[in-house]
Order: C-alpha cells, then structure tokens, then sequence
C-alpha cells in the first residue's frame, strides 16, 4: 500500500538498491504509461523497482523491469507484469537525456513511484555506476552514523 505524503505525492515503491549501486547526479518527473488493472494493482502497492532501468529508443523513453504485480481481480485485463512501460516526457527533455545517455558510463534508472494526486509518475534518475570500494566507503559511513546515534541515545538515557 503507499505509505509516505510529502508534496502531495504519495510514494508507492522507492528502488533502494539504485542509491545503493549508483551515484544519482540529477532526478527528474516522468509520467508512466499504463492500463487500469496496474493502476488498482499499484493502489494495493504490487510493484518492484529492482533491476529496472530505462533506455531512449526512436525518440521515446521506455522502463523495462518495472514488475507491477497483476490485479486480483483483472481476470483477462491483467497485463504483463514486466511488460515495457512508455515514459511521458517533452522531446526537449529526451533529447537531453540521450545526450547525457550517450556518455560512458551513465544510465537512467527508476528511482521512485508516486502519485501525484490521482496521476501515478516516475521519478527517473541519471545514474553513474559505483565502484565496490565506493559501496564499501558509503556502508562504513553509514555504519558509523549508526554507531554515534547509538551512542548519544544511550548517553541521554544515563542521564
């Protein structure tokens, strides 16, 4: 089910292991493409981010591996979990993307699902790949962030 409100968006799905394997230098809005049985199916939160991405062919910006689960009760409506599913965007900001695409190293990756009042949208990121020693140094930075909240939680509590 979505869970979080901030800006009006309603968050249904965040695709953690993105942030995990990549550096995001920029995120922008799309919207998504899609048929009314995933729409109830993502209202009932059936969709996975993981090991989606998206790719710029003829002009048209497509997410593959977006898995959104078929409806319960969509019977012969239901689509393909892992169909492709077309991006809304202006030509002018996918002619932008194709020209950051096209350097070495970088991608788009579905960084998030939302609604945005009764709209579902797609919050796209342009990724660079991390290194394992990058995911090394982000996971000792974020255990030793840990480690001091812990501290200063017990510290307060002796007092």
């Amino acid at each position: 089910m979505a869970d979080k409100t901030n800006n009006g968006k309603k968050i249904i799905a965040n695709n953690k292991k993105a942030y995990h394997d990549f550096f995001v230098d920029e995120t922008m809005e799309a919207g998504i493409q899609l048929f009314g049985t995933e729409v109830k199916s993502l209202r009932q939160g059936g969709v996975n981010l993981k090991d989606s991405y998206c790719y710029i062919e003829g002009g048209e910006i497509f997410a593959t591996g977006v898995h959104i689960s078929p409806y319960e009760k969509g019977n012969i409506y239901n689509r393909d979990p892992l169909r492709e599913k077309k991006l809304l965007m202006h030509k002018r900001e996918i002619l932008r993307l194709l020209g950051k695409v096209g350097q070495e190293g970088v991608t788009l990756v579905p960084l998030s699902l939302y609604f945005s009042g009764s709209r579902v949208k797609l919050e796209l990121g342009i990724c660079r790949g991390k290194k394992l020693y990058d995911k090394r140094e982000d996971l000792a930075k974020k255990q030793a962030a840990r480690d001091v909240e812990r501290y200063t939680k017990s510290r307060n509590r002796d007092d």
